[in-house]
């Protein structure tokens, strides 16, 4: 490790005393993953092997919601390209800089030859090695070391050379303790949401889960098209080589592609695009309104979330706004399409290909009597109304944290003019 210097990072200003600037490659190893070996092919079928993909990222963790395996008979051919817990990965081709802590239940997953792991740490906690590269001071020597002008990678050398900056290994766990109760109180949220939403589903499921369509209904009750219940809408994408349309930080509106309804859970705050207000008048693009359901019918088909502001979303997310005076609720709906079968619409074998707008606004749901949709959507307003306190609560720890993160990393703010009590 190099010594205790007084220099400034590249990135910002002068360190702490006591701290020292070195690199990756002086205070771990970085070794690469592995690709199947040819004619081998994963599986959706679990195995004890699952295999961690850059698509798999969902931010700075991994979604273990769609991985896919490595069957037994293939593992032992890749065995020593595996994950450990609290191995710290790091994407390296393709979309570069993404970062993920490995947890106990991806320990021996197998890695992607597209990422890197860090492994045998010296005076680096690895804790505070994940903040770090995560921070924006991390992400900009991760940027720094990438190579290529068409095809970007971050080579296994690049990745040796990104600078480092430790305070004293005490400090470390003090700083990642910090962030870690952000981050143990966000999970917190989220598996509450969870279980307030799969308590949502099955109200939904005991009140009209025994009705379909071609069913006797009730008294009251009909059968409804999306289209003629809904103002349904479609979203719309400027031209992607007129760069001048888009923009990653605050201004205009909230641009939301499928990967952003991916990354939301029931309500969707963030997106990783702004449309300007001058591509929204040019274009004629539609703004969805606060409160309303949206869903996929491209690509992924099926995905859903409610808007927590006017946004606007691509061509490949349909909206169904609320009608005046009407009856239904996004809730409703929500819940309605979250139990429907996708795959049973498509008249072709691929249902990517056999979904339009057009199915979508001739798609037929059951109606209830108004009566009960009344009683029903009082019982579970106040089940939605929870979830949507935790994300915007989520936020706002989200916010906090993003501030303080390089702030710690950089020095400028020190652990002991930190309050605990904040978080």
């Amino acid at each position: 490790m190099s010594k205790e210097n007084n220099s400034s990072i590249e990135y910002g200003r002068n360190i702490p005393k006591g701290w020292v600037e070195t690199t990756l490659g002086e205070v771990c190893d970085a070794k690469g993953g592995k690709r199947l070996p040819k004619g081998e092919t994963l599986v959706s079928e679990k195995t004890n092997h699952p295999y961690i993909r850059i698509i798999d990222f969902n931010g700075n963790s991994i979604n273990k919601n769609n991985l896919q395996f490595v069957p037994d008979e293939t593992f032992f051919k890749i065995a020593r390209y595996i994950v450990n817990k609290n191995d710290v990965i790091i994407s390296i081709v393709g979309t570069i800089g993404l970062v993920a802590r490995i947890d106990k239940d991806l320990n021996n997953a197998s890695l992607t030859e597209n990422c890197v792991k860090l492994i045998n740490l010296k005076e680096v906690d690895d804790n505070y090695l994940f903040y770090y590269l995560t921070s924006s001071i991390g992400q900009y020597e991760i940027n720094k070391n990438t190579v290529g002008a068409v095809q970007k990678k971050l080579p296994i050398y690049g990745v040796q050379n990104i600078n480092i900056v430790l305070p004293p290994l005490p400090e470390q766990k003090a700083i990642a303790k910090i962030l870690t109760a952000f981050d143990d109180k966000i999970e917190l949220l989220q598996e509450q949401n969870k279980t307030l939403e799969t308590t949502a589903q099955t109200i939904f499921k005991e009140w009209f889960g025994k009705y379909q369509i071609g069913d006797e209904l009730p008294d009251g009750w009909r059968v409804g098209k999306l289209g003629e219940e809904f103002d349904i809408t479609i979203g719309r994408t400027p031209p992607r080589k007129e760069k001048e349309w888009f923009s990653n930080i605050p201004t205009g509106k909230k641009w939301i592609s499928i990967k952003d309804i991916g990354n939301a859970g029931t309500y969707i705050s963030n997106t990783a695009e702004y449309l300007t207000n001058e591509a929204i008048e040019r274009f004629n693009i539609p703004i969805i309104p606060e409160n309303t359901t949206i869903l996929s019918f491209k690509m992924t088909v099926g995905k859903l979330t409610i808007t927590t502001e006017d946004m606007l979303s691509n061509e490949a997310i349909a909206h169904l706004k609320l009608k005046q005076d009407t009856v239904l609720s996004s809730e409703f709906i929500y819940l309605y399409l979250q139990d429907l079968d996708f795959n049973a619409l498509g008249s072709t074998s691929s249902i990517v290909t056999a979904i339009n707008s057009t199915m979508i606004k001739h798609l037929e749901f059951v109606l209830p009597e108004e009566n009960i949709l009344l009683q029903f959507d009082k019982l579970i307003k106040p089940i939605f109304d929870k979830i949507y306190n935790n994300t915007t609560q989520i936020q706002t720890l989200k916010q906090t944290s993003d501030t303080l993160l390089p702030k710690l990393m950089s020095g400028q703010l020190r652990v002991d003019e930190f309050k605990e009590s904040a978080v």
